[in-house]
């Protein structure tokens, strides 16, 4: 069965930034999603498609089909009270929990006085992915799937 919308794809993959250096991987654990549902960046999906199970594929995705350009106006002058007591240090990463509760990576680029200039870019931002990536498993997506428009099997990417 080939990658297709409306179908559960599970893969495997690792990710790396043209140097080899693998900085995200599925582990052993397949990472499962419903395709079409922009569960994952555009320019993977788009790649997936049509692929069958046991076949393996490397893709290198240009930062606008993957996190998007870096932003400039993403870099914010925080209060250095909006950190509380925490230690910071020049290229810390953090999460920050923005309005509707989500987590937020931001990483703090330069602190000045009782000021922080923080950037909330995503951390792979302007850099183009290059996966590897191996379908484990096709199957056709439950009704109840479709419906909360992901795969129900335990394993989630966050």
């Amino acid at each position: 069965m080939k990658v297709a919308p409306k179908r559960v794809v599970s893969l495997e993959y690792s990710l790396h930034l043209g140097d080899h250096q693998v900085i995200d991987s599925s582990e052993g654990e397949p990472l499962s999603y419903l395709h079409g549902t922009a569960q994952i960046i555009p320019g993977l999906e788009r790649q997936l498609e049509g692929m069958e199970p046991g076949e393996s594929k490397q893709v290198t995705i240009a930062p606008a089909d993957g996190y998007g350009e870096r932003d400039p106006s993403n870099v914010q002058e925080v209060p250095r009270t909006a950190f509380g007591d925490r230690e910071l240090h020049e290229g810390d990463e953090l999460v920050a929990i923005d309005d509707e509760q989500n987590e937020v990576p931001v990483r703090i680029e330069k602190l000045v006085g009782d000021k922080v200039m923080v950037d909330f870019n995503h951390p792979l931002a302007g850099k183009t992915l290059h996966f590897e990536v191996t379908i484990r498993d096709v199957r056709e997506a439950s009704d109840e799937e479709i419906a909360h428009g992901h795969a129900h099997d335990g394993h989630h990417h966050h």
